[in-house]
């Protein structure tokens, strides 16, 4: 059946897919191929703010305590955050600013999380925690500026509701930790956006309806609302990987809905929802991130998402990131959108194509989403489907589309095709029948950026009444961006095709009967 796609708009395509994307911890952006791959993700997609975890934390040596004369002081030190956030400006991307973990010298205790050892106990002084926060940022608002500043959202630590994240998940040793970290960002300026609880999922409602009631009877200061979202199931371990299941992606845009509808009716209820993560898989090491189908998988995610919420933040942009160790190959199921040295995964690409969409909703499908540009121009998103439980993945899924383009009888449009599937623009493929290098060599580098690219089409299509029929037929786990541009024809007069090849012109023949 084909698929009559209104003329009158139907919606706006908020940014809320691309408000935000997740990042290792923060002070990998020192590195070159960090910047180097967050360049190229801000060419081709363009992030609005960046987030990730250990601001506070050793690596970035903010809080530096000594004692002198037998008095214990603190220094505030901030050259690597300047580094950091000067460079993430420069790309044209802000901070959506994770105060956490805690300073091994204000910890209360010794639980640390990850390779890299982020204390997640609560502060032994919380005079000198409130302190470290103003200090933080009344340093951002000096270098940067209050109105940019303003703009950058501040969340109160991370996944509080799991005890690897938060010694013991005490709730109430949260709540005060949120109320004396909001508070002291609003000592600095009223104005600045603070939120939390920055829920894992899995959480009891309970979690988010105490908060908010704990937030109304202290009149602590909120302005948003976050948690995450993930879709896959008990981790099953194999050396340097991880193996789980999926619930369909529709089981995210619940995750998504969730803060609304369990805060319905409290002083919350109205406040902007963001999803600081969200992906398929929890795991840094789980090879679905690096496939085609995840990019078949997430596009509905995309597509759809902006309707639930203010933002939700895929994580991550890059490989580059080591909570369970430096990966030991350069293809290892890592979240990002790209691997080490640039090459991009299909999700990469997913997001690529969202970029290259229009601003107003024509249609939105369960296999395709359809957008308007203010020029004119009409693109269509279209996605294959996928089975979780494992089956055999659909070729030759069609959508067939009849797409308002305007224009005048006879005229054409010119229908540029971008896709990746199992077959196309699919990296991991190509390193897997390389026979899984662990260490690519230059040439095989190359090959695999070559392979990682969409495969590209065009033709010219007849408009007929103002619209054009597209029969979109989708290989396996296929993702695809279709974009139709109105032809102006500017062939001259003299042009005669079959004349190429410097043969005489064809006599014209005489139309009598």
């Amino acid at each position: 059946m084909r698929i009559h796609v209104p003329d009158q708009p139907a919606g706006q395509l908020t940014e809320a897919w691309r408000l935000c994307v997740g990042t290792g911890r923060f002070d990998l952006a020192l590195r070159r191929d960090y910047q180097d791959s967050l360049a190229l993700v801000q060419r081709d997609i363009g992030f609005r703010h960046i987030r990730g975890h250990g601001l506070l934390s050793d690596n970035v040596g903010i809080h530096r305590p000594y004692e002198y004369q037998g008095v214990r002081h603190v220094r505030h030190s901030f050259g690597y955050v300047d580094q950091v956030v000067d460079a993430y400006l420069d790309l044209g991307i802000k901070p959506f600013v994770e105060l956490g973990f805690m300073p091994s010298g204000l910890a209360s205790g010794d639980q640390t999380v990850f390779w890299w050892q982020g204390n997640v106990t609560p502060p032994r002084d919380w005079r000198e925690w409130a302190e470290l926060v103003r200090a933080t940022v009344r340093h951002l608002i000096a270098r940067y500026g209050l109105e940019e500043v303003r703009t950058w959202p501040i969340e109160v630590w991370n996944e509080p509701n799991l005890d690897v994240f938060w010694e013991g998940a005490d709730q109430d040793a949260y709540h005060r930790l949120y109320e004396v970290t909001a508070s002291a960002v609003k000592d600095v300026d009223a104005a600045l956006q603070v939120g939390g609880p920055s829920l894992a999922p899995g959480y009891q409602p309970e979690w988010i309806t105490r908060f908010a009631d704990f937030v109304a009877e202290r009149s602590a200061p909120i302005d948003f609302v976050s948690r995450h979202a993930y879709t896959s199931g008990p981790a099953q371990e194999v050396p340097f990987g991880t193996h789980q299941t999926l619930v369909p992606a529709s089981g995210l845009l619940e995750q998504f809905a969730a803060p609304g509808e369990q805060l319905a009716g409290t002083e919350l209820a109205e406040l902007p929802v963001h999803i600081t993560e969200f992906n398929s898989s929890y795991r840094p090491d789980n090879p679905i991130h690096d496939t085609a189908m995840h990019a078949a998988y997430l596009a509905p995610v995309l597509a759809a998402g902006g309707d639930l919420v203010d933002s939700f933040s895929y994580w991550t942009f890059s490989d580059m990131f080591e909570e369970v160790g430096i990966p030991t190959t350069l293809f290892h199921g890592g979240f990002g959108l790209l691997t080490h040295r640039q090459i991009k995964k299909p999700t990469y690409h997913l997001y690529a194509f969202m970029a290259r969409m229009g601003d107003t909703v024509l249609a939105r499908g369960e296999d395709h989403l359809v957008t308007r540009h203010d020029d004119g121009r009409v693109t269509v998103l279209a996605w294959a489907p996928v089975d979780v439980t494992g089956g055999e993945p659909v070729d030759g899924h069609t959508v067939r589309l009849s797409v308002p383009v305007g224009g005048p009888e006879g005229s054409a449009v010119y229908a540029h095709r971008s896709t990746v599937a199992e077959d196309s623009g699919n990296a991991y493929a190509a390193w897997c029948e390389m026979g899984r290098p662990a260490s690519p060599g230059r040439r095989q580098l190359d090959a695999l950026r070559e392979a990682s690219e969409p495969a590209r089409s065009h033709r010219s299509l007849p408009v007929a009444g103002g619209r054009v029929d597209c029969d979109l037929v989708l290989a396996r786990h296929e993702v695809t961006l279709l974009e139709l541009t109105p032809v102006q024809d500017e062939t001259p007069a003299w042009w005669d095709e079959s004349r190429l090849l410097g043969l005489a012109p064809q006599p014209q023949r005489d139309g009598g009967a």
